[in-house]
């Protein structure tokens, strides 16, 4: 599914220099020379790239779906599946990602499809764990649409886990959450079944 990415404002040049100073540091620290050729300009990319990939807190995800709110007498699972999503775990700032799945089942009030989708990323583009963003965009669209249920699952590869610790390449970690009419055994696997397909 095809959506707008998030787009932040011109990057704040105060802001960039005092980021790209203290990776400069950084590097010094870890041994390497930030004055050579290849590092010179490293310090104020990754300063704008950090910057890029928490944009998230510059958004409210509930004025995303509030901007195209619909009313509609549709009282079926509405699901939007596979969207992909890369953010950046709080406790190593290495990045996790992997796929969404969202359902919701509305009570006269629907959102946007692509609306959905930008609420993953809002979240997703903040210092996150999984299991705390999975809770956020599930209570996102209960308190915004107030559905008859909502559930969200996610699933992600955390180079935290990868690339240092255990190093276990093939790891995927799966979060699930909740609301509603999805507290039913039977609404959760009709929504298990439509997202293996």
């Amino acid at each position: 599914m095809d959506f707008n990415p998030i787009t932040i404002a011109p990057f704040d040049e105060e802001k960039t220099a005092q980021i790209a100073h203290h990776y400069k540091e950084i590097i010094r620290l870890l041994g390497e020379d930030p004055d050579r050729e290849g590092l010179l300009k490293s310090p104020e990319r990754v300063a704008k790239a950090m910057q890029f990939l928490v944009s998230g807190y510059e958004q409210e995800p509930k004025d995303i779906l509030q901007s195209a709110m619909f009313t509609e007498d549709y009282r079926q699972m509405v699901i939007v599946k596979d969207i992909d999503f890369y953010s950046m775990c709080e406790h190593h700032m290495l990045p996790f990602f992997g796929k969404a799945h969202v359902a919701y089942i509305p009570n006269h009030k629907i959102t946007g499809l692509s609306k959905i989708a930008r609420i993953v990323e809002v979240y997703a583009r903040r210092m996150q764990v999984q299991e705390r963003m999975t809770t956020q965009i599930k209570e996102c669209i209960q308190e915004t649409l107030n559905p008859l249920g909502v559930m969200v699952i996610l699933e992600a590869q955390h180079l935290c886990m990868q690339m240092r610790g255990v190093q276990k390449q093939n790891s995927i970690t799966t979060t699930s959450d909740f609301t509603g009419v999805f507290q039913q055994a039977k609404t959760r696997e009709e929504f298990m079944n439509l997202i293996k397909r």
